[in-house]
């Protein structure tokens, strides 16, 4: 990367970034970097090489789902030799198929990067999330009507796969990313699904692209403050799970009567997940996001309700949740 005074603030301010979320200084283990071959990922690699030389190492997924992946697996290889940087290209073992594709290339991806990064001894794995990426993120949960945890975004550093994640660049654009790869003269592919007008995200980063007054920057900071403030309720939820719930086999019980009700429904969201792991519930499907409004109205009013496997009810404020009876059939 050239040296001159711009590169030189940029990269002092990657490192700034990067240490609020890991401080490489405290942990001397390798850096893994998830690196496409995109304009983004390689110029967090262009950035990364210049402020921690001999510390980073690089991996690419080809999830098996695009024939081009291929040489855009080999051409971030080529490049990370002629930068000599170690670089491992990944490929899940299993072809990818079904419903919920990116779902599962998600997963896929994120198990294949932590256990790379196991095996070379990092602790941390480095994306290129960008500023524009959380805001595009920010309006697609807000048309689903999101709450809280979905509106808060892409995290700034969070664990998947047993492996902590980071994303230093949650406060850069995807234009001055841009610029860093070319002033490098550093390879880079453009993904042809970005600009697809069949996927979501598409729709809206063409929304963003054609309304520069919707402000990316402040939507993406709106994103951090709702992170934060979800972390301070998850905080608040553990303390409450510890003082107000009892547990007694896959039956779980919660002093809930003057809870407002987004406690009352993060307790009982994580009430069900209790129940159906004690009781081995497999089905039907539950996500810690399903929606259970109309499971709290019931228990406002003093009925009982269903929800996944599980059925709750309501006596002098307190919440129970147990298996629901097999239905009768015939």
């Amino acid at each position: 990367m050239a040296t001159d005074a711009t590169a030189v603030d940029q990269i002092a301010r990657f490192v700034a970034d990067l240490t609020l979320l890991h401080d490489p200084a405290a942990d001397p283990a390798p850096l893994l970097l998830a690196v496409s071959g995109g304009p983004d990922s390689m110029a967090m690699l262009t950035l990364a090489v210049a402020a921690f030389p001999k510390r980073i190492a690089v991996a690419t997924v080809d999830h098996g789902l695009r024939p081009e992946a291929a040489d855009e697996v080999a051409m971030v290889a080529a490049h990370c030799a002629a930068l000599g940087v170690p670089h491992h290209g990944l490929r899940p073992a299993e072809p990818i198929a079904g419903a919920s594709l990116q779902s599962q290339a998600r997963e896929a991806r994120y198990a294949l990067l932590a256990e790379r990064a196991r095996m070379i001894g990092a602790t941390t794995i480095l994306t290129a999330h960008h500023a524009d990426d959380q805001a595009e993120t920010f309006l697609m949960r807000a048309a689903r009507g999101a709450g809280l945890s979905g509106l808060s975004g892409v995290r700034a550093r969070t664990v998947i796969a047993g492996m902590t994640v980071v994303r230093p660049l949650l406060e850069w654009r995807r234009a001055e990313l841009r610029q860093i790869v070319r002033r490098a003269e550093a390879p880079f592919v453009d993904d042809p699904a970005n600009q697809d007008p069949r996927h979501d995200r598409t729709r809206f980063r063409q929304l963003l692209d054609g309304h520069e007054w919707l402000g990316v920057a402040q939507m993406a900071r709106a994103a951090q403050q709702l992170a934060e403030a979800d972390a301070d309720l998850r905080a608040t939820v553990d303390w409450l799970w510890d003082q107000r719930v009892q547990i007694e086999g896959d039956n779980v019980r919660i002093q809930a009567a003057d809870l407002p009700r987004e406690l009352g429904r993060r307790l009982a969201r994580r009430a069900i997940g209790t129940v159906r792991d004690a009781a081995g519930i497999e089905a039907p499907a539950w996500s810690e996001s399903g929606n259970i409004e109309k499971l709290l109205e019931s228990l406002k009013q003093g009925s009982r309700a269903t929800q996944a496997g599980v059925i709750a009810s309501v006596r002098s404020g307190v919440w129970r949740f147990r298996p629901a009876p097999p239905r009768r059939t015939g």
